[in-house]
């Protein structure tokens, strides 16, 4: 694929959503650099693409002042180029703004750690396994340790538990 200014070989390729349309463009390592697409704080597809202004005229945004908080080693972006921008600089800026992250995560989300969703039916099945598991590993104990009536026991229960698997009703088309 070709530069969309150039018409040199492209290597870098952009997407973005504009409008509720996918615009797409194709540059060379010179034209990008030229825009400011390396620095993320300085390039606007948008305005390249609907021409709200010259594509010469996109330049980068100069950095922050090296004073005004704690840099990514990565790519020198500062909190308030976080803050502001609303995505990372690079990979580095994950490690670097880890505790203000997490913070506007909570304020976002009801923690930072993804919980998900189960299924119905999935939990009991999980549940019941993992009672099966505990109670088969009481049992290979108390065979250990001669102990046969405690191991009597556990095998009714775990009899028990899985007969209630087994006669547990299941939705319309599933096996049992």
């Amino acid at each position: 694929m070709d530069c969309d200014i150039c018409g040199k070989k492209a290597k870098v390729h952009l997407t973005q959503l504009v409008g509720g349309q996918i615009k797409k463009i194709a540059l060379c390592d010179d034209c990008a650099k030229e825009k400011g697409v390396t620095d993320p704080t300085g390039f606007a597809l948008a305005e390249m693409l609907l021409g709200k202004s010259p594509v010469k005229a996109v330049a980068p945004v100069a950095p922050a002042v090296q004073g005004a908080g704690r840099r990514c080693a990565g790519c020198g972006f500062t909190l308030e180029d976080l803050r502001r921008i609303r995505r990372f600089g690079c990979a580095t800026c994950y490690v670097t703004f880890k505790d203000e992250v997490g913070q506007m995560l909570r304020g976002m989300h009801k923690g930072t750690k993804h919980v998900g969703k189960v299924p119905a039916g999935l939990m009991e099945l999980h549940e019941r396994t993992q009672r099966l598991e505990e109670l088969r590993g009481r049992l290979d104990l108390a065979i250990t340790a001669e102990n046969y009536e405690e191991a009597a026991g556990l095998r009714d229960e775990i009899r028990q538990v899985e007969t209630r698997s087994t006669t547990t009703p299941t939705r319309t088309g599933e096996p049992t």
